[in-house]
């Protein structure tokens, strides 16, 4: 027996559950991609990425997810044996060091913890040891959705700057723009980069790169770029450029109609939605770990993530089982745990198109399964995340 009906609701951290005025968006005949329509398509959309990264430098779309973003931001600032400095906090910035190792980097993993975020205090002191400036990129993720944690950017380029070290800073924001505050030039970062299927409500398959004017000098003279991801190659007169070929003119669609919905809801109202229910699936998260089998992997309370929750379970219990039951029984789809958590944890997303009826009801089937599964937890975490927002949603 279920009691499931219709499509799934993912509560994963990407691809997330789409507006169907996107999906919508993109049920229409294509466009002449030589056309002023989609010219002014492209430009407005540059345009307004530029404004959701909040900086005056170019914006760049590539046909690719995030993976491809960061080979596309590597390629284009970087050159063979540069020393690139990985600042640890869950699997995706040492990913992305990965990444930059097996294109010619020189790659240093800054040792972090997967429970907790970056210490801007252990950044200096790194790049105070450089003396001959030998590192030339600092790489980070704004939230890292494996481990839950949210690293304060501010904080490590107010560290990074106090230093006088002319590393380059680059900041991965694939789950965070579009959720959370990100300030790419009033926090000193030169590169940003992101993917269109988590906060900005998009189809898998679309990546951004930001750049301001430092990385544009330094990508001059870089040797690692090639002709796709070249930021060079994408200027000019020529309007395919700027996509390296044909435009993928659908998803551009259904990114445009997703910006619209942002810019209606307004970018602030964007960011108090996602706290709100952040703090609801902690507030569940707190009460269910009373049965001391579920816990948050992010220690610190201020470390933890506005659009992801990581939640470990003790090692007598299965969080794949639970999962099954919730997907299975229920038709809510949960995260699973991924690199060092792998089999240890499951993940709550509450990021990009979701309202409190969404998460309230994601957390009403985690804790069926809870009671179905005899999982021991603690009583009442939905009536907790009730409670919460009754308190903290005025009237």
């Amino acid at each position: 027996m279920v009691v499931r009906a219709g499509r799934e609701f993912l509560a994963i951290p990407g691809p997330t559950t789409m507006p169907d005025e996107v999906l919508r968006a993109m049920h229409r005949p294509a466009l002449d991609i030589y056309s002023e329509e989609m010219v002014q398509l492209s430009d407005g959309l540059l345009r307004d990425l530029s404004r959701l990264f909040a900086t005056k430098g170019k914006s760049y779309i590539y046909i690719a997810n995030g993976h491809g973003a960061w080979e596309a931001v590597l390629s284009n600032v970087l050159s063979r044996g540069d020393k690139v400095l990985v600042l640890e906090s869950g699997r995706f910035a040492v990913g992305w060091g990965n990444a930059a190792a097996a294109m010619g980097a020189d790659v240093e993993v800054l040792k972090g913890d997967w429970r907790r975020a970056v210490r801007p205090a252990e950044v200096e002191a790194r790049l105070r040891q450089d003396k001959d400036h030998k590192i030339k990129a600092i790489l980070v993720a704004q939230i890292d959705t494996a481990s839950g944690v949210c690293n304060d950017i501010e904080a490590i380029g107010t560290a990074i700057k106090s230093t006088g070290h002319p590393a380059l800073f680059l900041v991965d924001t694939v789950a965070s723009l579009g959720c959370m505050p990100f300030e790419m030039d009033a926090w000193g970062i030169d590169v940003a980069m992101s993917g269109s299927q988590k906060g900005l409500m998009t189809p898998p398959g679309l990546s951004f790169c930001a750049a301001n004017d430092r990385a544009q000098e330094i990508h001059k003279k870089a040797n690692l770029r090639t002709p796709y991801w070249d930021w060079t190659e994408r200027e000019g007169t020529e309007h395919y450029r700027k996509y390296g070929g044909t435009a993928p003119i659908h998803l551009l669609f259904a990114l445009r109609q997703a910006i619209d919905m942002i810019d209606e809801e307004g970018l602030e109202n964007v960011f108090l939605r996602h706290r709100l229910l952040a703090e609801a699936v902690r507030s569940a998260v707190s009460v269910w770990a009373e049965g001391q089998v579920l816990s948050f992997n992010v220690a610190e309370a201020a470390e933890r993530s506005n659009t992801v929750t990581t939640v470990l379970m003790a090692d007598s219990h299965n969080p794949a089982a639970l999962q099954r039951y919730c997907k299975e029984k229920c038709g809510v789809v949960l995260g699973i745990g991924i690199g060092e958590l792998t089999g240890q944890a499951f993940r709550i997303a509450h990021m990009g198109h979701v309202n409190a009826p969404m998460m309230l009801g994601t957390l009403g089937v985690i804790e069926v399964a809870l009671k179905a599964l005899g999982i021991p937890h603690g009583e009442g975490g939905v009536e907790a995340a009730i409670g919460w927002l009754g308190d903290n949603v005025p009237a």
